[in-house]
């Protein structure tokens, strides 16, 4: 008998339906319009319906959408090299998730440490870090609710708290086989934590004596998120290997992972590969995100946008009881509460807001990188009181069930 639901059980998904969208702005199936402060998760970096994008992809389409990587293809080369250009690294190898970016990233630092003598290669990864639902990237992220159900885990892996360098200089001191740390510049998943510039400065000076490779994730927070092209720049450091996926093509699927130095040279042919990475369409995607990025000053107006909200947001919600903190970078925030606040999300959909709850007490606001100061001015004016009402309600419900008036 068929199922009588046609998709797997894999989402608790929200019941409303978008059916095109307009910028900053989306539009369910019954014509109501939502203020987009998720970008599909950090992906729709120029928003909906940029026309530079739509003419550029529509063109593609009807030119060439995949060829396949027996060829050459040259808007590979053309993208890789403004990657490197924006980066300061050497090469890039195109996927199409940051899960597979992530994936290419862990086998890069194995075959590393085999070149060097280290026959069963271990990788630093932190605490409360999200990497990816494959077997090995689920064995790197830091959340066993991901992991359950999975086991046995990938080995190889070495858990330090984040921010903590002492864990991390006791693991140069104990584990020998160590060749590499993998960290995301910003935890996005995790809550938006971010990685301490003095943290990521001390993390690049321990590899570079201890020999090791330093992997950024930098999946979420990269392309412009945070203020700069990529969220470790704001420490001055450059890494080894940087995957890269959901805002580089503006919501076409695309992964790559940028590298340098020793890391650059690992792979040779037969060593990794994809079937659809780095197709045509895909790649001018990057291409025209990219270059519509600078045209519009996309990245400087995520830093002044992103300083505006956290601002506001933490001067209307201090002094509410419940209320935590605001962080993050650039137009990747999080607001904290001392409960699970999952309610949000559907509080937020009702009133015309588009965001989600992460870690299960952040409210984690990923907006396009084309918003604006009146979409800000919007974002704050809706978002504060839905806060402060189910905080208040929260306590209510709480103080009745402990039988006071």
């Amino acid at each position: 008998m068929p199922a009588t639901q046609p998709l797997m059980n894999t989402y608790a998904r929200q019941p409303v339906a978008f059916t095109h969208g307009e910028g900053a702005w989306l539009y369910d199936t019954a014509g109501r319009r939502y203020l987009d402060c998720l970008a599909g998760i950090a992906v729709n970096t120029l928003g909906h319906n940029h026309p530079k994008l739509v003419a550029a992809l529509r063109e593609q389409v009807a030119r060439l959408i995949h060829s396949s990587n027996l060829f050459e293809v040259p808007l590979q080369t053309e993208l890789g090299a403004r990657l490197v250009e924006l980066s300061g690294m050497t090469n890039v190898f195109f996927c199409n998730s940051g899960l597979e970016a992530n994936e290419a990233a862990l086998k890069i630092a194995r075959k590393y440490g085999h070149e060097r003598g280290v026959a069963r290669p271990e990788v630093v990864v932190y605490e409360h870090a999200f990497h990816g639902r494959s077997i090995a990237t689920l064995s790197a992220t830091g959340n066993e609710k991901v992991q359950k159900g999975f086991e046995p885990l990938v080995e190889g892996f070495v858990r330090v708290p984040l921010n903590d360098l002492a864990a991390l200089e006791r693991v140069a001191a104990e584990r020998p086989d160590v060749v590499a740390v993998f960290l995301e510049a910003i935890q996005g998943e995790g809550g938006i934590q971010p990685a301490r510039i003095e943290y990521l400065r001390a993390v690049r000076e321990l590899c570079d004596r201890k020999g090791w490779l330093m992997m950024v994730d930098e999946v979420q927070c990269g392309t412009g998120r945070t203020g700069k092209w990529f969220a470790h720049q704001w420490a001055g450091v450059v890494p080894d290997v940087m995957p890269l996926a959901k805002g580089l093509a503006s919501g076409v699927p695309i992964g790559a992972v940028v590298a340098r130095g020793a890391a650059a040279e690992v792979f040779e042919p037969g060593n990794h590969g994809t079937t659809f990475g780095g197709n045509p369409l895909a790649m001018r995607a990057g291409l025209v995100t990219i270059a519509t990025m600078q045209e519009e000053g996309l990245v400087e107006n995520a830093a002044r946008i992103g300083q505006s909200i956290m601002s506001e947001l933490g001067r209307e919600l201090a002094g509410a009881p419940g209320f935590v903190e605001v962080r993050g970078q650039g137009l990747m925030i999080g607001v904290e509460l001392d409960r699970p606040c999952g309610a949000l999300v559907r509080h937020a959909l009702d009133a015309g807001l588009v965001l989600n709850v992460t870690a299960d007490r952040v409210v984690r606001l990923l907006p396009p990188l084309v918003f604006r100061a009146e979409h800000a001015e919007q974002l704050v004016g809706t978002l504060v009181p839905l806060i402060r009402g189910f905080l208040q309600d929260n306590q209510a419900t709480a103080t009745r069930a402990a039988g006071r008036p």
